[in-house]
């Protein structure tokens, strides 16, 4: 392992069967899929410009191919999914939560309207252009 967020042999085992092959026909794929996991996990880790990619990491062109590809038919879902079941075994717990936390705060802005309430406050007022002096 060179950088930390390198799979584990563990990790990997998980990982592995949960990637879709290379499409048929066309060039047979070139590049190692463990090498792009490793860049796409140190990118998602580390939250680094692509462009400070180290060079020992594939390409960032190949890395941001499979990160998009890999978005868009779920596998990156299907990949959380799996290691975030396999952690919560590993620490004896059932593989989803039972039990949920909600708090006042939560409970207010939900009552307000949710997100559209908050889209509301976070948008700059507008100011009429009848007492801007620029207008008059």
């Amino acid at each position: 392992m060179r950088y930390p967020s390198d799979l584990t042999d563990d990790e990997w085992a998980h990982v592995e069967p949960l990637i879709p092959p290379a499409k048929r026909g066309g060039n047979k794929r070139h590049i190692e899929v463990r090498e792009v996991m490793n860049g796409i996990m140190y990118i998602l880790s580390t939250g680094c410009q692509w462009r400070a990619i180290p060079k020992d990491l594939p390409p960032r062109s190949t890395l941001f191919d499979y990160l998009d590809l890999w978005s868009y038919d779920g596998t990156l879902d299907r990949i959380h999914h799996a290691l975030y079941v396999a952690c919560r075994e590993q620490g004896e717990r059932e593989a989803s939560p039972t039990a949920a936390i909600v708090d006042s705060q939560s409970v207010k802005s939900a009552e307000k309207g949710g997100l559209a309430s908050i889209r509301m406050a976070m948008t700059r007022a507008k100011r009429s252009r009848g007492r801007s002096a620029i207008f008059s």
